[in-house]
């Protein structure tokens, strides 16, 4: 069924799909510029070709920083572009041959012939700014998308904040640097991240996109005592910013940033899988401020300000937010790194767990 094209202020549906770079691209961490997105059905269509050229002439416009440049095709002869595209940081080529992304968007109807051609622009938060139809020349359609680009501001306002709450004096100086000891007597872990695959919610490792060594607390003292810290000093807090009642916590470990490895974070967001839907905050403690470069946290979508919490104190911040570490370049950066969520988010977790649970029965029994 098509749903409706999106309109201006509304935000743009998010999709995975397969890409020149990737056999699963997320959409939404493109978040944090601006997005020009090019339904064109088909390169074999006179026009198609023409105003992906023309953009294509403008590569240096998306640069993949302030603005980014994403063309969906439905043809699977389009696949040939990708050597026109895939070297280039800030443009992509989508390749939705079962138009799930056209209709999604509402430019694809019921028939094989009913085709939309459309332009979106994007603002920076995945909203629609504006929607040009292919409904004059090429040339003209290109200019119109130009312009409306043109207009919008250089970067987000530097005043701009991410709706992130600070919490001064969680952990003592003494803890953090229990903290960081201990660390360095487990020695860690690489670290990855979650990927759903084939249904199934899996830890994956690219050092691309995440390089961080992780030493887990175990039950014991040392996770009783930051428990009790999160308990007495960080949920009244939450509670009062956020009207959130925190019942749980996931995970307890150290992770450290080391500018040896070359150490970050990629842009992601905390909560977009079926094993990590019940996640709701995220919780970033730095462990040693100062005694390391680099490896600011960011939130793209409410511009280019970074985020570096002193010693001991806490960063809350919901887990649907984009966000990234950038590369520390000088000595390690450590930090204590908990998830937090509430009893219904505990529900959902349950229903995960044991829906995973069930597939693997059924894998084995195969």
């Amino acid at each position: 069924m098509t749903k409706r094209v999106p309109d201006w202020g509304e935000p743009a549906p998010w999709f995975k799909v397969r890409a020149d770079c990737a056999r699963e691209f997320h959409f939404h961490t493109v978040a944090g510029r601006y997005v020009v997105l090019c339904f064109l059905e088909s390169a074999a269509l006179a026009d198609s070709r023409a105003v992906l050229d023309a953009l294509l002439a403008r590569a240096a416009t998306f640069n993949g920083e302030h603005a980014a440049l994403l063309f969906v095709t439905t043809d699977p002869r389009d696949e040939a572009l990708a050597e026109l595209t895939v070297r280039a940081p800030g443009i992509r080529l989508f390749f939705d041959f079962e138009r799930e992304v056209s209709r999604l968007y509402g430019v694809a109807g019921e028939g094989a012939d009913a085709y939309e051609r459309t332009t979106f622009l994007l603002d920076t938060r995945l909203r629609v700014l504006t929607r040009v139809p292919f409904a004059s020349a090429p040339e003209a359609h290109v200019a119109r998308v130009l312009a409306s680009l043109a207009h919008v501001p250089p970067t987000a306002p530097l005043e701009a904040h991410a709706p992130v709450l600070f919490v001064p004096r969680l952990l003592e100086p003494e803890l953090c640097l229990e903290l960081v000891r201990f660390h360095a007597l487990q020695g860690g872990e690489a670290s990855g991240f979650m990927r759903d695959v084939n249904g199934r919610t899996e830890l994956v490792h690219d050092v691309k996109h995440k390089v961080r060594r992780d030493a887990s607390i175990p039950e014991g003292e040392l996770r009783s005592s930051l428990l009790r810290r999160i308990r007495e000093r960080l949920v009244p807090e939450i509670q009062r910013a956020f009207q959130f009642e925190v019942t749980r916590v996931e995970r307890h470990l150290v992770g450290c940033y080391d500018a040896t490895t070359g150490a970050h974070f990629r842009r992601h967001r905390d909560n977009t899988t079926l094993g990590t839907a019940h996640r709701r905050f995220a919780v970033t403690v730095n462990l040693n401020a100062g005694e390391y470069e680099g490896g600011e946290l960011r939130f793209p979508e409410f511009g280019p300000k970074t985020y570096v919490p002193p010693t001991g104190a806490a960063l809350v911040f919901s887990c649907s937010l984009l966000h990234e570490v950038r590369k520390v370049t000088r000595g390690a950066r450590f930090a204590y790194l908990p998830f937090l969520y509430d009893e219904a988010a505990a529900a959902l977790r349950r229903a995960s767990d044991a829906r995973a649970a069930t597939q693997a029965g059924d894998d084995e029994s195969r």
